[in-house]
């Protein structure tokens, strides 16, 4: 008679602890997501050698407008310590010309794309959500820290009201999933995820960059050609896991998920963000210094998730615990 291995003595080696994850039904090979502004608009790392698309669950094209913008003057660049800064302006070819020449290019077969919709007026965003809902993109991320024209500049992310005409206005024009991207550079980030979830975002994106500026004191001159810019990179990933943890704590409930971002270079960084309630999280700023660093997180995660008996990376979310003092 034929004995069972764990009759015989034979040593039971579990399962592989599992990346893969459903976001908002999107099916992804690992939780991180390559983010908005860094990768171009999917192509620009597929010509370094040993860089795969498939190491990453998705992928955020390049903030994309109604028409073609030439961006802000130089310089939009500056390093600053512990993290960059950036003033691009939205640089991009324009919805259209995204839609017909670059997402046919893309290969739908490695990861999934997200769009990043921008606008200037809430007519914008919906223009631009409707031209992507007649895509083959995955799912449409709406960035509103875009500076609204008719409201002399005001960010529409820093307003909860007017964050959530925006998210009700593209939601009326998709069918797509709809990842609101949010600012940290507001007053009540909890009461405005509270106000996009009823105007119909499916996720949100925690954070985008934080408000900075930086100075040549030899001319005594701002260094972004813009005077600010947004900051990113590990010195904001403090502020970054608060605000995934508040938006966590409205949208949780609602088993709304959130991609965490901002200063995330290591499978640690990325760990907390996941405790802290993030479905998955953004590699940006890094990748600038160390593009073969998603393997790297990978492995990281897999291997914290087989040490703490966790077979998929969806057991660890939102896992944090009351402080004991």
């Amino acid at each position: 008679m034929n004995s069972s291995p764990a009759l015989s003595g034979t040593p039971h080696t579990p399962p592989a602890a599992s990346l893969a994850l459903d976001f908002c039904g999107m099916k992804l090979a690992s939780p991180i997501v390559l983010l908005s502004g860094c990768v171009g608009f999917g192509e620009e790392y597929t010509r370094v050698a040993g860089f795969s698309n498939r190491d990453v669950g998705a992928i955020v094209l390049k903030g994309t407008t109604g028409s073609a913008r030439l961006g802000n003057p130089p310089h939009r660049v500056a390093e600053t310590y512990e993290g960059m800064l950036n003033a691009i302006g939205l640089q991009n070819p324009g919805v259209d010309a995204v839609v017909r020449s670059i997402l046919p290019a893309l290969d739908f077969s490695e990861t999934r794309f997200i769009a990043n919709a921008c606008g200037s007026t809430i007519e914008e965003y919906v223009e631009v959500t409707r031209r992507f809902e007649d895509s083959p993109i995955d799912a449409i991320e709406i960035n509103i820290s875009c500076p609204n024209i008719k409201e002399g500049g005001v960010q529409f992310g820093n307003v909860p009201e007017m964050s959530a005409r925006v998210v009700a206005a593209c939601r009326a024009v998709t069918g797509k999933p709809l990842i609101t991207k949010m600012s940290p550079n507001q007053t009540d980030i909890r009461g405005n995820a509270r106000r996009c979830i009823e105007a119909g975002t499916d996720a949100f994106a925690v954070i985008n960059t934080v408000t900075g500026m930086a100075i040549d004191v030899t001319t005594r001159r701002p260094v972004i050609g813009n005077v600010q810019g947004g900051l990113s990179g590990p010195a904001i990933k403090p502020i970054a896991l608060l605000k995934v943890r508040e938006v966590y704590e409205v949208a949780g409930p609602h088993r709304i998920p959130i991609i965490g971002q901002g200063g995330i270079t290591s499978a640690n960084d990325a760990l907390e963000f996941l405790i802290a309630g993030a479905t998955a999280i953004g590699v940006g700023t890094a990748l600038f210094y160390d593009p073969l660093i998603c393997p790297r997180i990978n492995a990281g995660i897999a291997g914290y998730l087989a040490a703490n008996g966790l077979a998929n990376v969806g057991q660890l979310v939102g896992t944090l615990k009351e402080s004991s003092s």
